[in-house]
């Protein structure tokens, strides 16, 4: 009797790439995974390659694997169907949207969701050009330009508040550092470059800082963060709108550069003089110092949940109806002035109706249940006005 072939494993790329890697070979209608099974699947490539040395293959590839649906074999011998879906997005939203999946999935075991962190710029790139999976997401609106000349459209729905903290490290009793826009577009280009300057030590009048260089970290090219970011300091500085702009990519004329929050944050707490930029929960654990940013008000504020939301709240009135609004520099003596939705970007064409039946089902729990659980992992949710023109969007999608 025949030895029967055992089930396919998938797992993510990250975690491939982790756990070693293997060899992977794509040939026509196939996909074999070591010795470990055979997937099925429609390709008209040959392709050969090693998970361990051509990591950008592997992402790819995983991300079409991923993008299937799998008849996975139970344990009775009997196959089930069984639908993956796949979304692209940012870093900054990654551990609630990978949670989403997760609970979504006991609730629907018929469902998955995987999850492929590649940053903002690269996901809407990936989602107009046709190849971005079953949604794709990320912390800044896709430029119009973009939109026009893309070969598919999207639907860009806000998912929860993000507010972008700043972090720095001076030693001594500098634990509250107050800054504003403008002195912080003058570090970031360039300018400003001690802590001891007279611009920040006017707005810190009761303690001394030292003379201490500034050491600039930022988020490297494609990020939702640098456009967060970006777009308070050119609100509030027009010579660093005009040299340095409002982009996922800005023309950072001075700085270290790092992919990941995590990786700036690590080097900043090591780094005496640093000052970097993350979201709120990426950095609360770093053990680094935030500053008290000022406000439209006048009022310097730390983030925190409650007044990420109170700017949201503050700008209700300027939503529109496809959602790309500025949050930045809300109105409001409590209003965080770094703020932003972070989006989902939804195919509005899908070409496979069992597919886009499965997204929107997701979306629909996620615009229910979702922003609870986003709210108890600390997540600011959507304000209710705000949540429920999203829930009427996603059902014209049906």
């Amino acid at each position: 009797m025949a030895t029967p072939r055992p089930a396919a494993t998938l797992v993510s790329s990250r975690n491939w790439m982790r756990e070693g890697g293997g060899h992977m070979v794509l040939c026509k209608n196939k996909v074999e995974i070591g010795n470990s099974g055979l997937l099925v699947f429609v390709s008209n490539h040959e392709e050969e390659a090693s998970l361990k040395n051509c990591a950008e293959f592997a992402f790819s590839l995983t991300a079409i694997l991923l993008a299937i649906s799998l008849m996975i074999l139970s344990q009775d011998g009997l196959a089930q169907t069984q639908m993956v879906l796949v979304a692209t997005g940012s870093t900054m939203p990654e551990p609630l949207y990978v949670l989403w999946g997760d609970e979504y999935h006991k609730l629907h075991p018929e469902t998955q969701l995987r999850y492929l962190a590649v940053g903002t710029s690269e996901s809407a790139n990936r989602v107009l050009s046709g190849t971005g999976g079953d949604l794709g997401g990320g912390d800044a609106p896709i430029p119009e330009k973009q939109l026009k000349k893309a070969a598919h459209t999207a639907v860009e729905l806000p998912t929860v508040l993000v507010g972008i903290a700043v972090f720095y490290n001076v030693p001594g009793n500098a634990t509250s550092i107050r800054l504003s826009g403008p002195v912080l577009a003058n570090i970031y280009l360039g300018k400003t470059t001690s802590w001891s300057d007279p611009e920040i030590a006017s707005l810190n009048p009761d303690g001394k800082l030292p003379d201490l260089p500034i050491k600039v970290l930022h988020r490297t090219d494609g990020k939702g963060s640098n456009y967060i970011f970006s777009d308070f300091l050119s609100k509030l500085s027009p010579e660093f709108r005009a040299k340095v702009g409002k982009n996922v990519s800005p023309k950072w004329p001075v700085g270290a550069a790092f992919s990941r929050c995590q990786d700036l944050l690590a080097n900043a707490a090591k780094t005496a003089g640093a000052i970097g930029y993350a979201e709120l929960r990426c950095g609360e654990k770093s053990g680094l110092s935030m500053a008290r940013i000022r406000n439209a008000a006048g009022e310097f504020v730390k983030p925190s949940t409650e007044n990420i939301s109170d700017a949201a709240v503050a700008m209700e009135s300027k939503l529109s109806d496809d959602f790309r609004v500025s949050l930045t520099n809300a109105p409001g003596k409590e209003s965080y002035p770094i703020v932003s939705f972070t989006w989902f970007y939804v195919p509005v064409h899908p070409q496979d109706l069992q597919r886009s039946h499965a997204v929107n089902e997701y979306l629909s729990w996620v615009y229910a249940s979702g922003q609870e659980i986003a709210q108890a992992q600390g997540y600011a949710p959507l304000p209710p006005s705000v949540l429920q023109k999203v829930r009427a969007k996603v059902a014209a999608l049906r």
